[in-house]
């Protein structure tokens, strides 16, 4: 990490493994959806599953992250109020993405995740349920290495030259999107090695900070929830990460103003997208390069794995995990 992370009294008032009960209810309740074709069936299910597991916390959280503003979605909307000690818990800011890749359970590809994020109130960016632009490195390199103000191009060089490396030794991971096809015309330009994944970009984020995946950069836009959930993650164990919202129309625009967004064109760095001590978890849903998905096994048996992360600590726990008697 890049600076040290006092710890949070308040966060110590919820437990670490707290929040992987919740990612696991909602994987759990997801899994019964995969390879159905129902997208929308997966999504409600991880909604309904962790909904009531934040409920169930002692705490007054409030989500600033979600399914989308009120009208849109009827549960985890922006907003909306969970726990079951509204005025008199800790208050806790809450991002969340029940299921991250409802396309991918629907066809029981690779990579769903449940994912949330927890911190102290006001440390995780309030934004609305737009896109995002994102770029984002691992640890060890310079701060500043890497900005969305810069061109592709040059922050290849740039993570190159830090490495040793030539650009062309660069990997960059990208979702595959009609959207993204001159970022990876510039990138097979240069030489890189361009990983395409067909959704889930939280864990093609964190696919940074991990050797194994030989993966140097993310580059390319999607869901802004997305965004901040990734820039807890790397709060916990490093990495840099930009991201700069992206607006289609007045009502995007207006929305953000909304929430109190007023420089519609900032470019927001990790410690602005995520501040402060905070939590990170996650768990598998189907197989994937971070977690293994959920596996229903013969007499009721459920197994689980997650991955739960604290910036104050930079401690990261890989929970297993056996539940029975679930439906």
């Amino acid at each position: 990490m890049t600076q040290s992370t006092p710890p949070s009294t308040v966060l110590d008032r919820v437990l670490v493994l707290e929040m992987v009960r919740v990612t696991e209810a909602a994987a759990i309740g997801a899994s019964k959806l995969i390879g159905r074709g129902d997208e929308k069936a997966a999504d409600h299910a991880a909604v309904e599953a962790m909904r009531a597991a934040l409920n169930e916390l002692a705490m007054d959280g409030t989500v600033v992250i979600g399914e989308g503003e009120r009208d849109e979605a009827p549960m985890l909307f922006i907003g909306e109020k969970v726990g079951s000690a509204q005025g008199t818990g800790p208050k806790i800011d809450i991002a969340l993405d029940p299921l991250e890749g409802t396309t991918i359970t629907a066809k029981a590809g690779p990579n769903a995740l449940a994912v949330l994020a927890v911190a102290e109130e006001g440390n995780l960016l309030n934004a609305p349920d737009v896109y995002m632009d994102k770029l984002a490195v691992g640890p060890g390199y310079p701060d500043g290495i890497i900005s969305l103000a810069k061109s592709p191009t040059e922050n290849v060089k740039a993570v190159a030259e830090a490495k040793g490396v030539a650009p062309d030794e660069i990997i960059v991971c990208v979702l595959d999107r009609p959207r993204h096809a001159e970022l990876i015309a510039e990138l097979r330009g240069l030489g890189c090695g361009v990983v395409l994944i067909g959704d889930g970009d939280v864990a093609g984020v964190i696919a940074v900070t991990n050797p194994e995946t030989t993966i140097d950069l993310y580059m390319g836009s999607g869901g802004a929830p997305e965004g901040v959930l990734a820039a807890a993650a790397l709060r916990c164990v490093g990495g840099q990460f930009n991201g700069r919202l992206l607006f289609r129309n007045d009502d995007e625009r207006g929305r953000a103003r909304k929430w109190g967004i007023e420089d519609l064109n900032k470019i927001y760095t990790r410690d602005e997208l995520a501040k402060g001590d905070c939590i990170f978890a996650a768990t598998g849903v189907t197989d994937g390069s971070l977690l293994k998905g959920v596996k229903r096994m013969k007499d009721g048996l459920i197994t689980t794995q997650s991955v739960v992360m604290r910036a104050s600590s930079g401690t990261v726990r890989w929970v297993s995990g056996e539940h029975r008697n679930k439906s």
